[in-house]
């Protein structure tokens, strides 16, 4: 795969022999390419990624994996917090309020490439294609509503969560009974932490709570923020329950 590598970051550090286990999706909210290879080369800006993908397909390589660039920001998956040095941060030219507020099909053509190609060299599984909103759900939206998640699953990059059978649903709740837990808050507060995603304060703050319920219906319900109470419940049990099959 052909990248443009003219373009350096002087943003990033050393990994610290720390193993690359993520991959992380990002759009940059700028004007355009030329806008964004600015700001992420720029040293005062103290940002970076590692690959940045314009509306065109071309793929540019700023920052190389076996450094830390600084895409994440304070961010957590998996009980673990430095998640720059355990990643590939990948911008997409994207602005939801701008004249390229499309994922071009190019785009998304490149991004799959690079995805494919990243997850063989460093063996990263499906379950660690992330969404910085994933990460960082209480601050982020980016990819947002409109990245078409679909595409990467129909091309079986990501995790594809199969619907369960009313036999395996009771075998989740009755391990969530053996726990003693009894609301379905509860069980959804779980879910999303063995998933991945920070609970750690959504128990005493409410507003933490829709924003990390809200990341997630964004990410795999399409932003269906209307969906009844039970319909999340049950997608976060069969989500949880492939997670634990394909976990390794």
């Amino acid at each position: 795969m052909k990248y443009i590598t003219k373009y350096k970051s002087p943003n990033y550090n050393s990994r610290k022999n720390s193993k690359i286990q993520l991959i992380i999706i990002h759009y940059t909210a700028l004007k355009d390419t030329s806008e964004a290879l600015s700001y992420l080369c720029k040293k005062e800006k103290k940002v970076s990624s590692h690959y940045l993908i314009s509306q065109n397909g071309t793929v540019y390589n700023l920052v190389e994996d076996k450094f830390r660039a600084w895409h994440a920001g304070q961010a957590f998956w998996q009980e673990i917090s430095d998640i720059n040095s355990i990643s590939i941060g990948i911008e997409l030219d994207y602005n939801p309020n701008g004249k390229n507020n499309k994922f071009s099909v190019k785009m998304i053509k490149s991004l799959k490439k690079l995805i494919f190609k990243l997850q063989n060299s460093y063996k990263i599984n499906k379950n660690s294609i992330l969404a910085h909103s994933d990460i960082a759900p209480f601050r982020k939206k980016d990819p947002g509503i409109n990245f078409p998640w679909q595409s990467l699953s129909s091309s079986k990059l990501i995790l594809k969560i199969k619907k369960l059978k009313k036999i395996e649903i009771k075998i989740m709740e009755k391990w969530f009974n053996s726990h003693n837990l009894k609301s379905k808050k509860q069980k959804i507060i779980l879910s999303l932490s063995l998933i991945g995603y920070d609970t750690r304060e959504v128990y005493i703050n409410y507003k933490f709570y829709n924003k990390l319920i809200s990341a997630y219906r964004i990410r795999h319900l399409n932003g269906a923020d209307k969906i009844k109470n039970k319909s999340i419940y049950i997608e976060l049990i069969q989500h949880l329950f492939n997670y634990m099959l394909t976990k390794n």
